[in-house]
């Protein structure tokens, strides 16, 4: 643990219950940020990715009627 981190969490325990909730809060949405963001650029890759396939003819598209047909039928 760094010095500086030390020292923040020794201010933290400081704090009231309601504020150290709050700061456990705004942290955790710090991280949601940027989970969210890694998230966004790995589906746009996954969606570039499945176009690509699909324009090549690697990968087919099928109706989704069909699709929703067969899993009527699996799940009945």
């Amino acid at each position: 643990m760094s010095s500086l981190l030390q020292e923040v969490v020794s201010k933290a325990h400081s704090l009231s219950p309601e504020e150290r909730a709050e700061l456990a809060h705004e942290l955790i949405v710090s991280l949601d940020d940027l989970t969210d963001k890694e998230n966004e650029r790995a589906w746009d890759e996954e969606i570039e990715r499945r176009i690509k396939e699909i324009k090549s003819g690697k990968a087919k598209g099928r109706a989704a009627e069909e699709i929703l047909a067969e899993i009527r039928a699996k799940y009945s």
